[in-house]
């Protein structure tokens, strides 16, 4: 029997180029404006139909959607797909927290997988929240949960905060 070949394509915005465009809004101010669609999504979006709810101030809700292009070779989710849910919406919590000019980038994330996500499995939803926000680093946490609120994952990351370089 030969496997049925299936395609996907994705489109995605290209990323700004003028990084200093991106710093002139608060972290916060910069979630809400992709979540009231003023400005496009990141392109990793795109991979994992990623797609923001709702942005606080160190909490953020976002939703995923699971496919079968996603499929590690046992026939489901591969955990690639569950540390890119949890990281993006860990940094974001993060990010949600950052004055204008200020970035972040994960140092490390640790992911426990509790129950397998398949395509039928249909959207997900990840909650990441802060734990401790200090000037260097941040601290977040974070869970991935199916329509009917079971937990399929949660993570722990550090992210470092990096502030602008002083004029010289």
């Amino acid at each position: 029997m030969t496997p049925q070949t299936r395609s996907r394509t994705i489109n995605y915005h290209r990323p700004e180029e003028d990084k200093t465009k991106l710093f002139e809004r608060t972290g916060l101010e910069q979630l809400r404006a992709l979540i009231d669609g003023l400005v496009p999504p990141p392109p990793i979006s795109s991979h994992i139909g990623l797609e923001f709810v709702s942005a606080d101030d160190g909490d953020v809700v976002m939703t995923a959607q699971p496919d079968e292009s996603h499929y590690n070779p046992i026939g489901s989710v591969h955990g690639g797909f569950f540390a890119t849910v949890l990281d993006s919406v860990c940094g974001s919590a993060v990010h949600s927290t950052l004055p204008a000019g200020v970035g972040y980038t994960s140092l490390e994330i640790k992911v426990s997988f509790l129950r397998p996500i398949t395509a039928e499995t249909g959207t997900v939803t990840a909650h990441g929240w802060i734990t401790r926000r200090g000037r260097s680093a941040a601290f977040a946490e974070a869970d991935i949960r199916d329509s009917d609120g079971r937990v399929l994952a949660t993570a722990s990351s550090t992210c470092l905060i990096i502030h602008p370089t002083a004029a010289r």
